[in-house]
């Protein structure tokens, strides 16, 4: 495996992670209808981004408090790539040569099929982005990489990064068009299709071989998590 790597910036400070929402085919064609249906009318061209702002970080071995309602998770497993130069207007062809490392990530949602605009009381709630050390990006190549969720012990979910709309390079260069990614960064490459329902008491391990793994637990808000 890869020598493990900081994501931190010069001056010590963690980056921005910003997720890409509608980058599986599966789900796309899976919400083509209502991609028909005012007010949008149509697919998006461009990409979706969403932010999980500082207070949803939480490192290895994290408790994420579930709330009673709805009272399970959707855990959207994917993989975060590190940018280690300042990127703006990046070639598909040069993309990768701005990725310092990758994170195992846990994108813990409540779950919903709200895409065009990503609700923040979803997706940012305190601890809903577990993400594990970083790994250096070389030697590791995302498009032949498979990830597994295990819940308490057992396999529950397995996807790969074959079916990206687009795949990690297309993305950055897509990003990069309308805005800057800055050192220490972190792009996720964005939810699978059929990404597995946890509750609280589960115990959920992600691992990617050549990055590791990522371990972390559920409990009920009030029972050892975080009141709201």
């Amino acid at each position: 495996m890869s020598s493990a790597i900081s994501i931190l910036t010069a001056d010590g400070a963690l980056g921005t992670v910003y997720g890409a929402l509608l980058n599986d085919r599966a789900t796309v064609e899976r919400l083509a209808q209502p991609f028909t249906q005012p007010p949008y009318k149509a697919a998006p061209k461009a990409p979706v981004l969403y932010v999980k702002p500082r207070n949803t970080i939480a490192d290895e071995g994290a408790a994420v408090a579930i709330p009673l309602q709805p009272g399970t998770v959707r855990i959207d497993a994917t993989v975060g790539a590190v940018i280690g130069r300042r990127a703006t207007r990046v070639s598909e062809a040069e993309a990768l040569d701005y990725v310092s490392g990758y994170r195992v990530v846990s994108d813990i949602t409540l779950p919903h099929e709200n895409y065009y605009r990503p609700s923040i009381q979803l997706r940012c709630r305190d601890r809903f982005c577990p993400m594990s050390q970083a790994v250096s990006a070389q030697g590791f190549d995302l498009a032949v990489a498979t990830l597994r969720v295990r819940i308490n012990g057992e396999q529950v979910y397995e996807r790969d990064f074959t079916g990206l709309v687009r795949p990690l390079s297309r993305l950055i260069a897509d990003v990069t068009e309308f805005m800057t990614l800055e050192v220490g960064d972190v792009l996720l490459v964005g939810p699978p299709e059929g990404a597995p329902l946890a509750r609280p008491g589960d115990r959920v391990e992600l691992e990617v071989p050549g990055l590791g793994k990522l371990s972390h637990t559920f409990v009920s808000e009030g029972n050892g998590g975080e009141e709201r």
